[in-house]
């Protein structure tokens, strides 16, 4: 899942669970929004700044990285297509973390069970009583299939929470 598919139903779902009026309900989802955007505002330029290859890359021309421990493999696929941008920082990662800090400010790490469906894979369910579990996965996810480094993921994650930290503090203050 990509972009808002993939954060925009656990908004749905905890708003549901915890019966946000239709004030929170506009705050939360607005919050989620200009933090996911700033997110892929940051991840795009930061990506094209490092310019850094991907797995795919690098496997395919291991022969040329003055490393003797490794060795190249020309035929080497990621589970999923590579996506055709720079791999540094992860841009999944940075959006669902700047999501997840947004609703952990409204609802906590421990959340009740919240679902996402695939689109991709029909039938693939996954659950989550924890939003840091959810990004977890959504770092985890990026590397198994092959299209990021960890340390790429980890720092998506880094700026994602920083982003969504930044925006709860400085919109949309509840009214009171």
């Amino acid at each position: 899942m990509i972009g808002a598919a993939a954060y925009n139903p656990l908004v749905h779902q905890l708003s549901v669970a915890r019966r946000l009026d239709v004030m929170e309900n506009a705050r939360l989802f607005a919050l989620v929004a200009m933090a996911t955007a700033d997110a892929y505002i940051a991840v795009f330029d930061a990506k094209y700044t490092y310019n850094f290859w991907r797995p795919v890359t690098a496997i395919r021309n291991g022969d040329r990285h003055d490393n003797g421990a490794i060795e190249r493999d020309a035929a080497w696929e990621s589970i999923i297509p590579t996506p055709m941008h720079p791999e540094y920082p992860c841009a999944h990662c940075i959006s669902a973390q700047s999501a997840a800090t947004v609703l952990e400010a409204f609802f906590g790490d421990a959340i009740p069970t919240v679902g996402l469906t695939s689109t991709t894979a029909p039938g693939v369910n996954r659950s989550y009583v924890k939003l840091s579990e959810y990004v977890a996965e959504v770092i985890n996810a990026r590397v198994y299939d092959g299209v990021h480094y960890r340390t790429s993921g980890e720092t998506g994650a880094a700026m994602g929470r920083k982003i969504g930290q930044y925006t709860v503090e400085n919109y949309l203050k509840p009214i009171r």
